[in-house]
């Protein structure tokens, strides 16, 4: 059961921490409407990529720490959530103000692209304080489902961003930051032992 739930939170993170690369994936679909699969398959990857490696680089920062300073385990879920509310929210603050302000260009060059993955994925380190109490191979297994879900959800995004346009990336940011939100309340609630 337990194992079950931890699927269950990674694809839910994987979605959340998805939907800032699947605004960019519209984007650059929307900039190339005739881009090739192959390209569009790499989009994918390097976003993958980025939301597999941060969790990771997380777990192991946090791994190291607690090992040496046990307290620090006990901060675990407050960091979690104010992490996760402060992203979240500026994910919806951000979803917000595109509304306003209109779409932004975006330019899908090699170059520009892995700083699009590293701006998109960045977030996802603290996914690495979160699961901190997790094995070795369970935070493995929980970057793996993240990048599996965000490249899904950016092919997606790709797609409808070459048939669509605009039109939802900033919708996507929204829902992003409210599931990152209700997953940092979760893990807090969880954490601290309310549930």
């Amino acid at each position: 059961m337990d194992m079950i739930k931890r699927l269950i939170q990674a694809a839910l993170l994987g979605v959340g921490l998805a939907m800032d690369a699947f605004s960019v994936s519209m984007a650059n679909g929307m900039n190339e409407k005739k881009m090739a699969i192959s390209r569009m398959i790499q989009i994918a990857v390097v976003f993958a990529g980025f939301q597999f490696l941060m969790p990771m680089i997380g777990w192991f920062a946090v791994h190291t720490v607690s090992s040496t300073f046990t307290i620090f385990m006990d901060a675990v879920p407050w960091i979690a959530l104010i992490l996760l509310l402060y992203i979240g929210g500026g994910m919806i603050k951000d979803g917000l103000e595109e509304e306003e302000e209109g779409e932004a260009e975006y330019e899908a060059s090699t170059r520009k692209l892995l700083i699009q993955g590293i701006a998109t994925s960045i977030d996802a380190l603290s996914v690495g304080f979160t699961i901190a109490h997790y094995s070795l191979s369970s935070a493995f297994i929980t970057s793996v489902i993240i990048a599996v879900v965000t490249f899904a959800i950016c092919y997606i995004g790709i797609i409808l961003g070459k048939k669509f346009g605009m039109v939802f990336a900033n919708k996507s940011s929204i829902l992003g930051g409210m599931i990152l939100i209700f997953i940092g309340i979760e893990i807090f609630v969880t954490g601290i032992g309310l549930l």
